[in-house]
């Protein structure tokens, strides 16, 4: 005979939040990683700037200068392309 136990609502809410626990957790574990990689990349990048900046005089600055460029071209053409949603708020459009 085959016999299946049902679960009550206290072991049901208990599995529940040891699952709602374990997908914290591995959110958290995400976001570390994340900040980690960003942290490591941010590290490598001031690395070869600096290095770069040692072999030639100046490097930097014109990085930087190029950098402000770009996003600046970058966020004009996000504003020109971003298509206008007239049910959302003006200051959100």
């Amino acid at each position: 005979m085959l016999y299946k136990r049902v679960l009550s609502n206290q072991e049901r809410g208990a599995s529940t939040d040891e699952k709602s626990d374990a997908v914290l957790q591995q959110i958290h574990s995400l976001r570390k990683e994340d900040e980690t990689l960003s942290n490591i990349l941010a590290i490598d990048v001031w690395a070869l700037a600096k290095t770069m900046d040692e072999f030639q005089p100046g490097f930097w600055s014109e990085f930087m200068k190029n950098r402000q460029q770009s996003l600046k071209r970058f966020m004009s053409e996000i504003v020109h392309s971003k298509s206008v949603d007239t049910r959302r708020p003006p200051f959100l459009r």
